[in-house]
C-alpha cells in the first residue's frame, strides 16, 4: 500500500543531496503548511528539457561488467523514472540530484548526430559497435519531441556502421524504416528491457515506461522484421521480481528474442537512499525483507563496486538467481543465437558514400 505522500508518476520520491554540492535544500513542513494555507502548489512535478553542448558524444566504456565498448547517450537524466537505475548517480556530475531531478531535469544533446558523424569520419576510428543508451534510455519521452536518436540512426545507416540499442520503450518501432536496412546488413541489435510480467510491479518500478504488453509486442514486431533482439531481464530484485525469471524468459522467447541477459540489483551511491525511501512508501510491508535480501547478495551492503561480482552478486540468493537463469536458457533459448554485428562495411562507406577506388 502506497503512503499518502507518494508522488504519482515518478519513481524517486525525493531529491537527495548532491555529494559534490556545498549546500543542500530541505523541504520543510512549515513551508508545506504555508503552501496549503495559501492554496499554492509547492512542487508542480513538471519535466524540464535543458539543452547542453558536449564536445564529444561517443564514450569509451572501461567497465568489464558492461557488455559494450562504446556508448552514445542522446540524453542525460531519464523521465522513465526507474527507481533502481544505476545512471541516477551520474546526474550529480551535472549539479543535480540523483532523485527527482534525474527524472525531471532532462539534458538534451541536440548536436549528437553531428558529433557522431564527425567521429565516424575520423581517420583514426575503427568500426566497433556503438550502443545507443548505456546510461539513459535513448527512446525516453523526450525522443518524441527531439528525434535525436532517429537522427543518429540515420548517421549509422549512412556509414554502414554497427549500432546497438538498449530501451524499454515501444517508440523504437517508429524507426523501423531505418532499422530494417541496418538489419539487412547485420548492423543492428536491439536490447529490450523486461523487468516483470506484472503490470502493477512495472508501474511502481518504472512509472513512465511502456507497458509489459507493449514491450513484448515490440520484441515480436522487431523479430518479425528480422531485427535481432536480446531481452534484458534486469535488474532482478530479490523479493520483488526474482520469482519471475522462468516466466520472463519464456515470454520473451515466445515473442522472438534470441537471447537474454540479467543482473542482480545493486544500489550504489545515492540510489540506496532513494530506493529505501521509495520501498518504505510503496511496499512498506516487505521493505525490510527486500532490503536485507539485496544486501545478502552484496556482502551485507546495498553498495557493491567490485568488478566481476557487483552485477551478479554472491551468496545463496544470488546463486539461486543464477541457477534459474541457467535453467531458463536451457529450456527456452537452447537453439537460439544472437548474431555478432558486421564491422566490415564501414571502411568502404567512411567518406559518407561507397568508395569505388
Amino acid at each position: 500500500m502506497k503512503s499518502n505522500d507518494y508522488i504519482k508518476g515518478r519513481g524517486a520520491q525525493k531529491n537527495t543531496d548532491n555529494r559534490f554540492a556545498q549546500f543542500s535544500n530541505e523541504l520543510r513542513d512549515d513551508f508545506l503548511e504555508f503552501c496549503r494555507i495559501e492554496g499554492e502548489i509547492s512542487d508542480r512535478n513538471k519535466t524540464q528539457y535543458l539543452p547542453i553542448f558536449p564536445k564529444t558524444i561517443v564514450n569509451k566504456v572501461d567497465s568489464p561488467d558492461v557488455g559494450m565498448n562504446y556508448s552514445l547517450n542522446p540524453y542525460q537524466g531519464c523521465e522513465h523514472g526507474c527507481i533502481y537505475c544505476y545512471a541516477r548517480n551520474t546526474h550529480e556530475y551535472w549539479g543535480y540530484s540523483a532523485g527527482l531531478d534525474f527524472e525531471r531535469k532532462i539534458l538534451v544533446k541536440k548536436d549528437a548526430p553531428a558529433l557522431l558523424e564527425a567521429k565516424l569520419k575520423s581517420r583514426s576510428w575503427k568500426a566497433a559497435t556503438i550502443v545507443l543508451s548505456g546510461n539513459t534510455d535513448c527512446y525516453q519521452p523526450a525522443e518524441h519531441q527531439f528525434k535525436i536518436t532517429r537522427a543518429c540512426l540515420e548517421v549509422f545507416l549512412k556509414y554502414r556502421h554497427p549500432v546497438g540499442i538498449i530501451t524499454k520503450n515501444a517508440l523504437v518501432l517508429r524507426d523501423l524504416d531505418i532499422l530494417t536496412p541496418l538489419a539487412a546488413d547485420n548492423l543492428i541489435g536491439v536490447n529490450i528491457s523486461v523487468t516483470s510480467l506484472s503490470e502493477e510491479t512495472r508501474r511502481i518500478l518504472e512509472p513512465r515506461t511502456a507497458t509489459i504488453k507493449r514491450r513484448l509486442e515490440t520484441i515480436r514486431h522487431l523479430s518479425e522484421n528480422h531485427i535481432p533482439v536480446n531481452a534484458m531481464l534486469a535488474p532482478i530484485i530479490p523479493g520483488i521480481n526474482s520469482h519471475e525469471i522462468l516466466n520472463l524468459a519464456k515470454a520473451v522467447s515466445d515473442a522472438g528474442a534470441l537471447s537474454f541477459g540479467f543482473t542482480v540489483v545493486r544500489l550504489n551511491g545515492a540510489i540506496g537512499r532513494i530506493f529505501e525511501d521509495w520501498i518504505r512508501k510503496t511496499l512498506p510491508d516487505r521493505a525490510n525483507k527486500v532490503l536485507q535480501q539485496i544486501a545478502d547478495c552484496h556482502g551485507g551492503s546495498l553498495n557493491d563496486s567490485r568488478f566481476g561480482i557487483r552485477n551478479r552478486g554472491e551468496g545463496k540468493i544470488a546463486q539461486q538467481i543464477k541457477d534459474m537463469a541457467h535453467l531458463a536458457r536451457q529450456k527456452y533459448f537452447k537453439d537460439k543465437v544472437f548474431p555478432k554485428l558486421n564491422t566490415e562495411l564501414y571502411e568502404a562507406h567512411k567518406g559518407g558514400q561507397l568508395k569505388l577506388f
